[in-house]
C-alpha cells in the first residue's frame, strides 16, 4: 500500500527557483541566480527583466487562501538600478536566507506567478 501524501507538505524554495529557471530556459529566456537563501524555506524575490530592461521586483508571499502570491515588492524600475540595489541589499541584511533571482524573458512576471504561486 502508497504510503498517503502530506496535505501540508510543499516545495522547498530550491525546487521552486530551479522549476522557475527551467521553465524559463525553455522559453528562450535566462534566469540565474543572484542570491541563494535558504533551500527550505527562503523568501523568493524574482527580479524581472525584458530584453534587458528592469520591469520590477517581486515577492512570493502567503495569502489568505493557504496558498503564495507574488506581490510587487521595492523600488520602482524609474527609480534605477542603484535603488533596487540598495534595496536588495537591506533586505539580505535582515533576512541572509533570501533568494533572489533574475529572470529575463518576455512576460517574465506571468512565468514567476504561475510557477511560484
Amino acid at each position: 500500500m502508497a504510503p498517503e501524501s502530506d496535505p501540508t507538505a510543499r516545495l522547498t524554495s530550491a525546487m521552486i527557483v530551479g522549476a522557475l529557471r527551467r521553465r524559463v530556459a525553455a522559453a528562450g529566456g535566462f534566469a540565474t541566480v543572484l542570491a541563494k537563501g535558504d533551500e527550505i524555506s527562503g523568501v523568493i524575490l524574482v527580479q524581472t527583466l525584458e530584453k534587458g530592461q528592469e520591469t520590477g521586483l517581486f515577492e512570493r508571499v502567503p495569502n489568505f487562501a493557504g496558498g503564495y502570491a507574488l506581490m510587487r515588492c521595492g523600488p520602482s524600475p524609474a527609480e534605477g538600478s542603484e535603488s533596487l540595489s540598495h534595496y536588495v541589499t537591506r533586505r539580505r541584511r535582515a533576512d541572509p536566507d533570501l533568494w533572489l533571482i533574475e529572470l529575463d524573458v518576455p512576460e517574465a512576471e506571468r512565468f514567476a506567478a504561475e510557477t511560484i504561486c
